[in-house]
């Protein structure tokens, strides 16, 4: 089942909320136009039920930026200098931009960029995308490195968000571990006034597949640089060749936050104009505050909410009866009448809503141990989205921690059918 877009994970993750098979700038290219279905990483969770998805709404980017909206100042100059303390210069050579017309920012503009910000090593697998003279395209660039401790991919892709909006805040601001796994992650505010934030993951979880380490800087104009690097060639389908990526977190740092993005930012805000704005309610459906406090405000008694935390149409608790955790979460999407047919032998309520519950083993496939999850999946008839899931383990992909999820059937039902859904964003 289709949904509007998260971040895992990349963020997406960002969301950020994006296809488990898509490039860095197909994310991104989800959301331009501001509302958007697909899924991101890092930051973006999804859980597959039964045909039904339901993912944290983090939002990825498809933006440009004007001359200087990256700034200088200390904080830069300290990245700069960690660079020159590690040692090396990157190296390039030929490269393959994809076919077509490109508009203001190359393919090959971006990867001599991030090839040049690399340390001494062996080049290979090189990917890139520039702008387009039709349509949106969000600039990025990718290759295979190896400084003799194992090929690693790294990535980072160019892009634009309305700095004020929900969307932007979550992109660089640490998530719940109850979202995602990490060992590590900060997030400061640089002396420009841009946001960083740098997370130590996994591309899927600590016992499968790669690490992914993530540097992502958001300027006050809503400049969205986001870079990863992974212990293996390719994000996904490839095994590790070393313990950890290659780049150190102080040359993360410095890759996003280096001033020879600068024009290529600035003729890539020339080309797309400004970033979207993102509105009061946010891409997708209501603010996540307001989804998060219908949430809790319609949990049944007898139950502690131990963590919270939403986006523009969704939220989630991790919620304790005194049997142990059980996380659930909600996504609210105006706008889905076209999904009436997913609804195929559900039911239908007097109103008019379509209905839908399912309950399942591994519902996310992530592999917790003994993990269930029960979804009820609502339609109203004016294409109002309500589906809620909750977990009988304290995060998705995490081992169970009760016998069943903290809420019944009969409790989810109740609260994806209450009426306080309609209107409010």
């Amino acid at each position: 089942m289709r949904y509007p877009v998260p971040f895992e994970d990349e963020i997406g993750d960002a969301l950020r909320r994006t296809g488990e098979t898509m490039t860095p700038a197909d994310r991104l290219r989800l959301v331009e136009g501001g509302t958007a279905r697909g899924r991101r990483k890092l930051a973006v969770r999804r859980a597959t039920v039964a045909g039904s998805v339901l993912a944290l709404a983090v939002v990825g980017v498809g933006g440009g930026h004007a001359a200087g909206l990256l700034g200088g100042g200390a904080d830069r100059a300290d990245g700069r200098a960690a660079v020159a303390a590690e040692g090396g210069t990157g190296q390039s050579g030929p490269t393959s931009p994809p076919a077509g017309a490109e508009g203001a920012v190359t393919a090959e503009q971006m990867l001599r960029t991030l090839t040049d910000l690399l340390p001494a090593g062996d080049l290979a697998g090189k990917d890139g995308r520039g702008s387009a003279k039709e349509g949106s395209s969000a600039p990025y660039a990718s290759v295979v490195f190896d400084d003799g401790g194992g090929a690693a991919r790294i990535s980072l892709s160019l892009g634009r968000i309305d700095p004020g909006g929900e969307s932007a805040a979550s992109m660089v601001a640490c998530p719940s571990k109850a979202l995602v796994d990490f060992d590590e992650c900060r997030q400061e505010t640089l002396s420009d006034g841009s946001r960083y934030l740098f997370v130590q993951g996994y591309v899927h979880d600590r016992d499968r597949g790669a690490k992914q380490w993530r540097s992502t800087l958001l300027t006050p104009a809503g400049v969205l640089i986001d870079a990863s690097e992974y212990n293996a060639p390719e994000e996904k389908g490839a095994a590790v060749t070393r313990a950890d990526p290659p780049l150190t977190p102080a040359r993360m740092k410095s890759l996003v936050t280096a001033d020879e993005w600068d024009p290529i930012a600035a003729a890539y805000q020339a080309e797309a104009g400004a970033p979207p704005e993102e509105g009061a309610g946010g891409p997708g459906g209501p603010s996540g505050e307001k989804t998060v406090a219908a949430l809790t405000g319609l949990l049944p008694s007898g139950l502690a909410v131990t963590d919270r935390g939403g986006e523009p149409g969704y939220a989630y608790v991790v919620v304790d009866d005194g049997k142990g955790a059980s996380f659930v979460q909600i996504n609210v999407q105006p706008g889905m009448s076209d999904l009436a047919g997913d609804f195929a032998g559900g039911t239908t309520l007097p109103d008019g809503t379509l209905l839908r519950e399912t309950q399942d083993g591994d519902p996310d496939q992530k592999g917790g141990a003994g993990s269930v999850g029960w979804t009820v999946d609502t339609l109203r008839p004016d294409g109002l989205r309500v589906v809620i899931m909750a977990f009988n383990a304290p995060a998705q992909g995490r081992d169970a921690s009760r016998a069943e999820p903290a809420l019944t059937m009969a409790q989810l039902k109740g609260i994806v059918l209450d009426p306080v859904w309609t209107g409010l964003g």
